[in-house]
């Protein structure tokens, strides 16, 4: 058949069926379409419920073990010593500072040391100020890599001054002080 055969058979064909007809088998048509295309939505749906009714069927994990009563005060008493660094071993203590320093790129000029002792608590302090020179960042780092390092070390006060704006490495002054035991350990 010709193509304008195939045409007018279809305008005649359609000038016969009522547009109301034509409509509601457009629309059931549609709803069909709709309903297949939502068949693995609610397959991956049921999926969902079937897992979460499951979940709550399994029954709760044990309950976590009592706290533990907190140390005594003499315990922690020995804890703080235990933590305190050796009077001895301050020497090498700085040595670690300063090859900390050296390895954040920073300068450090003479530093202040001064030891206090308190017999009663039976420690020493022994406080050390140094002046550095470098960037923010690296003096922080710095900072923080001591704390790390030596762990019965306290940093106690930093300032930092900067001459001018546009200076691009900063002084800063940093107050450390070590935690040491008075006398040796047995």
């Amino acid at each position: 058949m010709k193509p304008a055969a195939l045409l007018l058979r279809a305008r005649l064909l359609l000038a016969r069926v009522d547009p109301l007809t034509v409509l509601v088998l457009a629309l059931l048509f549609a709803g069909a379409a709709v309903q297949v295309a939502l068949l693995p939505v609610r397959a991956q749906l049921n999926a969902d419920y079937e897992a979460a009714r499951q979940a709550a069927r399994t029954p709760l994990p044990p309950q976590p073990a009592p706290i533990a009563a907190p140390p005594s005060s003499d315990q922690n008493l020995q804890h703080f010593y235990a933590t305190l660094g050796e009077r001895r071993g301050v020497e090498r203590q700085l040595k670690q500072v300063f090859a900390l320093a050296e390895r954040h790129g920073l300068a450090l000029r003479q530093g202040e040391y001064r030891a206090t002792s308190d017999r009663n608590a039976k420690l020493v302090a022994y406080q050390v100020n140094l002046p550095v020179k470098g960037s923010y960042g690296a003096i922080w780092e710095f900072a923080m890599d001591v704390l790390r390092a030596i762990p019965h070390a306290s940093l106690d006060d930093v300032a930092f001054r900067r001459d001018s704006v546009g200076e691009a490495g900063v002084e800063a002054r940093l107050r450390l002080t070590f935690y040491l035991a008075e006398g040796s350990r047995s």
